[in-house]
């Protein structure tokens, strides 16, 4: 078995396991999680340091972005948040509600909550004034996240909520609402 699916079996193992083991696990995973966001973001003030190239900081037009990019971000994070909690799970990959969820941020976007850590960091890129984070961290944690996502995290969700999520991921996009779907707001 190769090491994606037993990672993969390992998820859904434990997601559809006794409530103790993911409540256990759940601090775990979002410190891990936590410390990726932080890793990324301090290697980018590093590389803007040794390269050094010029900052942003301080400039009238980077405060507005960065906090554009800020609340924005702590809004589709809490609002996920919020949803999750409601279905009786956590944002954790290993203590998932136990039902998809399609309303509210998910009726927009299988990860809005992602969406929002994405504008954060861009948020704080521009905060800080760190072009690589910017232009170089984001876009790559992204990127990674979508590899993640596409390999583990869906194919588990497949196996776990079967057919409905299928439908789910062909229906709604993975990170960026349709336009349309937005100007029908519904909740």
């Amino acid at each position: 078995m190769s090491i994606k699916k037993k990672w993969i079996t390992f998820l859904y193992t434990i997601s559809t396991g006794t409530r103790k083991v993911r409540n256990l696990l759940t601090p775990i995973g979002a410190i891990i999680f936590g410390a990726l966001v932080i890793i990324f973001i301090l290697a980018a003030m590093y590389i803007d340091s040794i390269l050094n190239l010029p900052s942003l900081y301080g400039k009238v037009w980077s405060v507005i972005i960065s906090a554009f990019f800020l609340i924005s971000g702590l809004f589709f994070v809490g609002w996920s948040v919020i949803y999750f909690f409601k279905a009786k799970g956590t944002p954790v990959p290993v203590n998932p509600p136990p039902k998809l969820i399609c309303t509210g941020p998910y009726y927009y976007s299988r990860n809005p909550m992602l969406t929002g850590i994405f504008l954060v960091m861009f948020g704080i890129g521009f905060w800080i004034g760190s072009i690589s984070l910017i232009l170089i961290f984001t876009p790559l944690f992204i990127f990674v996240n979508i590899i993640e996502l596409k390999k583990i995290e869906e194919p588990e969700l497949e196996i776990r909520l079967g057919k409905e999520y299928i439908e789910y991921k062909k229906r709604t996009p993975m990170f960026f609402p349709d336009l349309w779907k937005l100007l029908k707001f519904r909740r």
